[in-house]
């Protein structure tokens, strides 16, 4: 089968990484070659990056500054990890891509989100994720759940990705205002996902949502 690019959006909290995780064993278990990654992140450069926007004392970068840093990891992201899987014929599922960038900085920070697009084309044309599932959860339920989770990786001696929780409910409430309205604007490939009700639930949703686009590539 030819490649197939799939990638998880979702505010803080929303359940992104247990559904990737559980969506990557299952495929696996089917006989797919299946990679998983995450944004900002997947090389060791583009890992660099993410520190300086996700820790806490990563700096008080301005909203431009957050989307040239994050265009500058996602170029050598998809250069050097995604598209060489998709071209073996791998499934990819990223954690977050563009559609993070267009959410974050656009809705939640307010730069124009033709900027962003004009970025985008700088960097990576027009690649697009195949299926975008965006997990929609409430604002605050959502930050309870992030809050739960760094406490955790706190009290494991981890460092804290938390300088986005940091930025208030209203940020979060833009921010999930606007994957809302992605889902609008990109209809053919975003699909939202109700991620209140259980883990087993929203899974057999996310994997009823691919299957079409597996037995297509196959």
């Amino acid at each position: 089968m030819s490649g197939l690019f799939i990638t998880f959006e979702g505010g803080e909290g929303s359940g992104k990484t247990t559904q990737i995780n559980r969506l990557a064993r299952k495929l696996v278990d089917e006989g797919h070659e299946v990679l998983t990654t995450r944004e900002p992140g997947g090389t060791p450069e583009a890992e660099k990056i993410r520190n300086f926007l996700v820790q806490r004392d990563g700096g008080n970068w301005s909203p431009m500054a957050e989307c040239l840093l994050l265009f500058a990891a996602r170029e050598m992201h998809y250069s050097q990890i995604i598209k060489p899987a998709l071209d073996k014929g791998k499934i990819v599922i990223s954690d977050r891509f563009t559609d993070s960038t267009r959410i974050y900085q656009g809705y939640g920070h307010g730069l124009p989100l033709e900027r962003i697009e004009q970025l985008k084309q700088i960097a990576i044309g027009d690649v697009e994720p195949k299926i975008t599932f965006v997990l929609n959860i409430n604002t605050q339920t959502g930050l309870a759940r992030s809050e739960s989770r760094l406490n955790d990786q706190v009290n494991d001696g981890a460092q804290t990705e938390d300088r986005f929780e940091k930025l208030g409910n209203d940020f979060h409430t833009r921010i999930n205002q606007g994957f809302i309205r992605l889902t609008k604007d990109f209809p053919d490939r975003c699909v939202l996902i109700d991620a209140s009700r259980t883990i087993e639930e929203i899974a057999s949703d996310i994997y009823n949502g691919i299957k079409p686009h597996l037995e297509k590539a196959a």
